[in-house]
C-alpha cells in the first residue's frame, strides 16, 4: 500500500458550501472512454452546476458561452448525452442521472451532411489531407 501525504498540506480541499461529485464509478467503468470531447465537457459542466438532485436551468446560449463551442455542437453533445442515460432534459432542466450500471454504447448514425462527412469520415478527412498536401 501505497502511503500518501498532502504536498502541501496548508491547501487541502475542504467542502465550503456547495458541493459536486463524480463517482469512481464513471472513470473506472468505462463512461469517460465512451464519451466525446464536447459530451464530457457538458457533462462535467452540468456536474458542477447541478443541485443536491442534479437540477440545473442554464441556458444553452449561456453554456454555449461558458463551454466556448458552438449550438450544434451543444445539441450533439446534449443528445448524446440524453441517448447514453446520463442526463434528463425537459426543455428548460436539466437533471444529471444516476449513472446506470454501465455505459450505454450509443450505435453510429449515417453522415447526413457535407459538414459530417468533412468531419467525420475517414475518408473524406484522408482525401482534403492529400488535397492540401498537394497544393
Amino acid at each position: 500500500m501505497i502511503s500518501k501525504k498532502p504536498l502541501y498540506p496548508q491547501r487541502v480541499r475542504k467542502i465550503n458550501g456547495s458541493f459536486a461529485f463524480i463517482e469512481h464509478r464513471f472513470l473506472r467503468h468505462g463512461f469517460w472512454q465512451e464519451l466525446s470531447h464536447h459530451e464530457l465537457l457538458l457533462y462535467i459542466f452540468l456536474v458542477l452546476v447541478a443541485d443536491r438532485k442534479g437540477l440545473s436551468y442554464y441556458s444553452y446560449d449561456k453554456i454555449c458561452i461558458l463551454l466556448r463551442i458552438s449550438v450544434d455542437e451543444y445539441i450533439l453533445a446534449r443528445d448524446a448525452l440524453i441517448e447514453k442515460d446520463l442526463i434528463g432534459f425537459d426543455g428548460y432542466l436539466f437533471q444529471v442521472l444516476s449513472l446506470p450500471d454501465k455505459p450505454l454504447t450509443v450505435g453510429s448514425k449515417p453522415l447526413g451532411s457535407q459538414q459530417e462527412m468533412q468531419q467525420k469520415d475517414p475518408a473524406t478527412i484522408s482525401q482534403i489531407i492529400k488535397e492540401a498536401f498537394s497544393k
